[in-house]
């Protein structure tokens, strides 16, 4: 399954510029649809597509790892 990091990532943000940061303003700046970020920010082992990802690492200046992670079967949290 894979984490995502969605809401740290606006978290963060939101402190570095001392500002609310909302889904809505993300999916202007990336081109992805607003449900879909809601989706990858709230539902576990969503499926994103690889364009997404490249994307929200753009828009918030890092890396995959810090946007998704892999979790292997043992510690996956019952869905």
């Amino acid at each position: 399954m894979i984490r995502f990091f969605l809401k740290e990532r606006i978290s963060d943000l939101e402190f570095r510029e001392g500002r609310r940061v909302t889904l809505d303003e993300v999916a202007k700046a990336t081109g992805i649809h607003r449900t879909t970020l809601s989706k990858i920010a709230n539902k576990k082992g969503y499926n994103c597509t690889t364009d997404n990802l490249d994307k929200l690492c753009d828009f918030f200046g890092c890396r995959i790892e810090d946007v998704a992670e892999y979790l292997p079967a043992e510690q996956r949290p019952d869905i």
